[in-house]
């Protein structure tokens, strides 16, 4: 799983960076994804998780 929260399933958003004559380019908006040992499902484990779920306490650290 490359760039995806292993809790809520968020996942990179694509779009346009528009600049002022409006010329397009690609363009990846990617979550903020943190390596953190947390206690899932009862098992310690490494995970990619998004800041948001850590905020909520989705999951414990370890």
């Amino acid at each position: 799983m490359g760039r995806q929260c292993e809790i809520c399933g968020k996942k990179p958003d694509y779009g346009h960076s528009v600049s002022h004559s409006g010329r397009k380019s690609r363009r990846i908006r990617a979550p903020n994804l943190q390596r953190v040992r947390v206690i899932y499902r009862g098992r310690r484990q490494r995970m990619w998780v998004c800041t948001r779920c850590l905020k909520a306490g989705k999951v414990l650290k370890a």
